[in-house]
Protein backbone atom coordinates (compact mmCIF):
# COMPACT_ATOMS: atom_id res chain seq x y z
CA UNK A 1 0.00 0.00 0.00
CA UNK A 2 2.88 2.39 0.78
CA UNK A 3 4.29 1.82 -2.70
CA UNK A 4 0.91 2.65 -4.27
CA UNK A 5 0.60 5.90 -2.30
CA UNK A 6 4.13 7.02 -3.15
CA UNK A 7 3.78 6.14 -6.84
CA UNK A 8 0.52 8.05 -7.27
CA UNK A 9 1.75 11.00 -5.23
CA UNK A 10 4.79 11.29 -7.52
CA UNK A 11 2.70 10.76 -10.66
CA UNK A 12 0.20 13.38 -9.48
CA UNK A 13 2.93 15.95 -8.82
CA UNK A 14 4.33 15.43 -12.32
CA UNK A 15 0.88 15.72 -13.89
CA UNK A 16 0.22 18.89 -11.88
CA UNK A 17 3.39 20.51 -13.23
CA UNK A 18 3.38 19.43 -16.90
CA UNK A 19 -0.23 18.22 -17.44
CA UNK A 20 0.77 14.63 -18.26
CA UNK A 21 2.69 11.68 -16.86
CA UNK A 22 0.25 10.05 -14.43
CA UNK A 23 -0.39 6.76 -16.30
CA UNK A 24 3.16 6.73 -17.65
CA UNK A 25 4.81 6.98 -14.24
CA UNK A 26 2.18 4.80 -12.55
CA UNK A 27 2.50 1.96 -15.08
CA UNK A 28 6.28 2.16 -15.16
CA UNK A 29 6.77 2.00 -11.39
CA UNK A 30 3.86 -0.26 -10.42
CA UNK A 31 4.89 -2.83 -13.04
CA UNK A 32 8.08 -3.33 -11.05
CA UNK A 33 6.08 -4.65 -8.08
CA UNK A 34 2.93 -6.20 -9.64
CA UNK A 35 1.78 -7.70 -12.97
CA UNK A 36 1.18 -5.05 -15.67
CA UNK A 37 -2.50 -6.03 -15.98
CA UNK A 38 -3.05 -5.42 -12.26
CA UNK A 39 -1.16 -2.12 -12.46
CA UNK A 40 -3.35 -0.99 -15.38
CA UNK A 41 -6.53 -1.92 -13.49
CA UNK A 42 -5.38 0.08 -10.48
CA UNK A 43 -4.74 3.26 -12.48
CA UNK A 44 -8.12 3.31 -14.31
CA UNK A 45 -10.05 5.32 -11.70
CA UNK A 46 -7.25 7.80 -10.77
CA UNK A 47 -6.48 8.36 -14.45
CA UNK A 48 -10.14 8.82 -15.42
CA UNK A 49 -10.87 11.31 -12.62
CA UNK A 50 -7.72 13.40 -13.00
CA UNK A 51 -8.00 13.56 -16.80
CA UNK A 52 -11.70 14.41 -16.66
CA UNK A 53 -10.79 17.25 -14.29
CA UNK A 54 -8.11 18.41 -16.73
CA UNK A 55 -10.38 18.39 -19.78
CA UNK A 56 -13.40 20.03 -18.09
CA UNK A 57 -11.52 23.11 -16.84
CA UNK A 58 -10.33 24.06 -20.34
CA UNK A 59 -11.82 26.80 -22.51
CA UNK A 60 -13.10 25.00 -25.64
CA UNK A 61 -14.43 21.53 -24.82
CA UNK A 62 -16.98 21.25 -27.67
CA UNK A 63 -14.69 22.85 -30.23
CA UNK A 64 -11.95 20.33 -29.47
CA UNK A 65 -14.44 17.45 -29.57
CA UNK A 66 -15.49 18.51 -33.08
CA UNK A 67 -11.88 18.76 -34.21
CA UNK A 68 -10.47 15.65 -32.51
CA UNK A 69 -13.33 13.16 -32.50
CA UNK A 70 -11.66 10.94 -35.11
CA UNK A 71 -8.47 10.83 -33.00
CA UNK A 72 -10.54 9.83 -29.94
CA UNK A 73 -12.48 7.20 -31.90
CA UNK A 74 -9.21 5.80 -33.26
CA UNK A 75 -7.83 5.49 -29.72
CA UNK A 76 -10.88 3.53 -28.56
CA UNK A 77 -10.87 1.23 -31.61
CA UNK A 78 -7.11 0.64 -31.39
CA UNK A 79 -7.38 -0.31 -27.72
CA UNK A 80 -10.27 -2.72 -28.28
CA UNK A 81 -9.06 -4.25 -31.57
CA UNK A 82 -5.29 -4.28 -31.27
CA UNK A 83 -3.22 -6.91 -33.10
CA UNK A 84 -0.62 -6.70 -30.31
CA UNK A 85 -0.64 -8.91 -27.17
CA UNK A 86 -2.69 -7.14 -24.49
CA UNK A 87 -1.71 -6.49 -20.88
CA UNK A 88 -4.09 -9.23 -19.76
CA UNK A 89 -2.35 -11.82 -21.94
CA UNK A 90 0.51 -12.01 -19.44
CA UNK A 91 3.11 -12.11 -22.21
CA UNK A 92 6.72 -12.14 -21.09
CA UNK A 93 7.31 -9.36 -23.60
CA UNK A 94 4.90 -6.93 -21.93
CA UNK A 95 7.40 -5.43 -19.51
CA UNK A 96 10.04 -5.19 -22.23
CA UNK A 97 7.55 -3.41 -24.50
CA UNK A 98 6.63 -1.07 -21.65
CA UNK A 99 10.30 -0.26 -21.08
CA UNK A 100 10.91 0.37 -24.78
CA UNK A 101 7.93 2.74 -25.00
CA UNK A 102 9.20 4.66 -21.95
CA UNK A 103 12.64 4.99 -23.56
CA UNK A 104 11.13 6.16 -26.87
CA UNK A 105 8.99 8.74 -25.13
CA UNK A 106 11.90 9.96 -22.99
CA UNK A 107 14.24 10.28 -25.99
CA UNK A 108 11.57 12.09 -27.98
CA UNK A 109 10.95 14.49 -25.09
CA UNK A 110 14.64 15.33 -24.82
CA UNK A 111 15.54 15.56 -28.50
CA UNK A 112 12.43 16.50 -30.43
CA UNK A 113 12.35 19.95 -31.92
CA UNK A 114 9.26 21.61 -33.31
CA UNK A 115 7.15 18.95 -35.05
CA UNK A 116 5.75 19.98 -38.46
CA UNK A 117 2.12 21.04 -38.41
CA UNK A 118 0.07 18.29 -40.14
CA UNK A 119 -2.04 20.89 -41.95
CA UNK A 120 -4.29 19.31 -44.58
CA UNK A 121 -3.09 15.82 -43.52
CA UNK A 122 -4.84 16.17 -40.16
CA UNK A 123 -7.99 14.52 -41.53
CA UNK A 124 -6.32 11.12 -42.01
CA UNK A 125 -3.53 11.46 -39.45
CA UNK A 126 -5.95 11.88 -36.53
CA UNK A 127 -7.70 8.49 -36.81
CA UNK A 128 -4.50 6.71 -37.89
CA UNK A 129 -2.35 7.97 -35.02
CA UNK A 130 -5.28 7.52 -32.65
CA UNK A 131 -5.50 3.85 -33.62
CA UNK A 132 -1.74 3.37 -33.15
CA UNK A 133 -1.94 5.05 -29.74
CA UNK A 134 -4.76 2.69 -28.77
CA UNK A 135 -2.79 -0.39 -29.85
CA UNK A 136 0.21 0.69 -27.78
CA UNK A 137 -2.06 1.48 -24.84
CA UNK A 138 -3.63 -1.99 -24.97
CA UNK A 139 -0.17 -3.59 -24.94
CA UNK A 140 1.57 -1.37 -22.37
CA UNK A 141 -0.99 0.78 -20.51
CA UNK A 142 0.80 3.94 -21.71
CA UNK A 143 -1.24 6.50 -23.66
CA UNK A 144 1.36 9.01 -24.86
CA UNK A 145 2.90 7.68 -28.10
CA UNK A 146 2.18 8.98 -30.70
CA UNK A 147 -0.82 11.03 -29.47
CA UNK A 148 1.12 13.58 -27.39
CA UNK A 149 3.65 14.57 -30.11
CA UNK A 150 0.77 14.78 -32.60
CA UNK A 151 -1.34 17.06 -30.39
CA UNK A 152 1.67 19.28 -29.79
CA UNK A 153 2.19 19.49 -33.57
CA UNK A 154 -1.29 21.00 -33.97
CA UNK A 155 0.02 24.27 -32.45
CA UNK A 156 -2.93 24.63 -30.08
CA UNK A 157 -2.91 27.47 -27.55
CA UNK A 158 -1.53 26.32 -24.19
CA UNK A 159 -4.90 25.99 -22.43
CA UNK A 160 -6.42 24.22 -25.44
CA UNK A 161 -3.46 21.81 -25.58
CA UNK A 162 -3.86 20.90 -21.91
CA UNK A 163 -7.57 20.28 -22.50
CA UNK A 164 -6.85 18.26 -25.67
CA UNK A 165 -4.40 16.09 -23.72
CA UNK A 166 -7.11 15.55 -21.12
CA UNK A 167 -9.51 14.45 -23.87
CA UNK A 168 -7.01 12.02 -25.39
CA UNK A 169 -6.04 10.56 -22.03
CA UNK A 170 -9.69 10.19 -20.99
CA UNK A 171 -10.50 8.34 -24.23
CA UNK A 172 -7.44 6.14 -23.67
CA UNK A 173 -8.50 5.37 -20.11
CA UNK A 174 -12.04 4.48 -21.19
CA UNK A 175 -10.70 2.27 -23.98
CA UNK A 176 -8.28 0.53 -21.62
CA UNK A 177 -11.05 -0.03 -19.06
CA UNK A 178 -13.24 -1.61 -21.76
CA UNK A 179 -10.38 -3.80 -22.94
CA UNK A 180 -9.53 -4.94 -19.39
CA UNK A 181 -13.23 -5.58 -18.81
CA UNK A 182 -13.31 -7.86 -21.85
CA UNK A 183 -10.51 -9.88 -20.27
CA UNK A 184 -12.18 -9.92 -16.81
CA UNK A 185 -9.31 -7.95 -15.28
CA UNK A 186 -11.63 -5.36 -13.72
CA UNK A 187 -13.31 -8.02 -11.59
CA UNK A 188 -10.07 -8.21 -9.59
CA UNK A 189 -9.93 -4.51 -8.71
CA UNK A 190 -9.53 -3.61 -5.03
CA UNK A 191 -11.64 -0.43 -4.91
CA UNK A 192 -10.20 0.61 -1.55
CA UNK A 193 -6.76 0.66 -3.16
CA UNK A 194 -8.17 2.61 -6.10
CA UNK A 195 -9.64 5.21 -3.75
CA UNK A 196 -6.34 5.60 -1.91
CA UNK A 197 -4.50 5.87 -5.26
CA UNK A 198 -6.98 8.52 -6.43
CA UNK A 199 -6.61 10.59 -3.26
CA UNK A 200 -2.81 10.36 -3.52
CA UNK A 201 -2.93 11.42 -7.20
CA UNK A 202 -5.21 14.38 -6.45
CA UNK A 203 -2.99 15.48 -3.59
CA UNK A 204 0.04 15.20 -5.85
CA UNK A 205 -1.67 17.21 -8.60
CA UNK A 206 -2.49 19.98 -6.14
CA UNK A 207 1.14 20.11 -5.04
CA UNK A 208 2.35 20.04 -8.65
CA UNK A 209 0.08 22.89 -9.70
CA UNK A 210 1.46 24.93 -6.81
CA UNK A 211 5.06 24.04 -7.71
CA UNK A 212 4.47 25.12 -11.33
CA UNK A 213 4.63 28.75 -10.18
CA UNK A 214 8.07 28.40 -8.65
CA UNK A 215 10.11 26.00 -10.77
CA UNK A 216 11.25 26.03 -14.37
CA UNK A 217 8.91 23.82 -16.39
CA UNK A 218 11.68 23.26 -18.95
CA UNK A 219 14.08 21.93 -16.30
CA UNK A 220 11.36 19.80 -14.73
CA UNK A 221 10.39 18.29 -18.09
CA UNK A 222 14.04 17.49 -18.84
CA UNK A 223 14.45 15.65 -15.54
CA UNK A 224 11.15 13.86 -16.13
CA UNK A 225 12.23 12.54 -19.55
CA UNK A 226 15.67 11.51 -18.25
CA UNK A 227 13.94 9.60 -15.48
CA UNK A 228 11.66 7.86 -18.01
CA UNK A 229 14.66 6.71 -20.05
CA UNK A 230 16.37 5.31 -16.94
CA UNK A 231 13.20 3.55 -15.78
CA UNK A 232 12.48 2.17 -19.26
CA UNK A 233 16.03 0.88 -19.65
CA UNK A 234 15.84 -0.87 -16.27
CA UNK A 235 12.51 -2.50 -17.15
CA UNK A 236 13.62 -3.62 -20.62
CA UNK A 237 16.91 -5.07 -19.37
CA UNK A 238 15.48 -6.53 -16.17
Amino acid sequence: MTAIILVFLLAGVIKGVIALGLPTISMGLLSLVMPPGAAASLLIIPSLVTNAWQLLIGPDFFGLIRRLWTLLAGIILGTLFSPLPTLSAGSGLTQIALGVVLIMYGVWGLLAKSTPNPGRHERWLSPTLGYITGCISAATGIFVIPAVPYLQALRLPKDDLIQALGLAFTASTVGLALQLGQDNQLAQIDYSQCLIALLAALAGMSVGQHLRRYISETTFRRLFFIGLIALGAYMALH
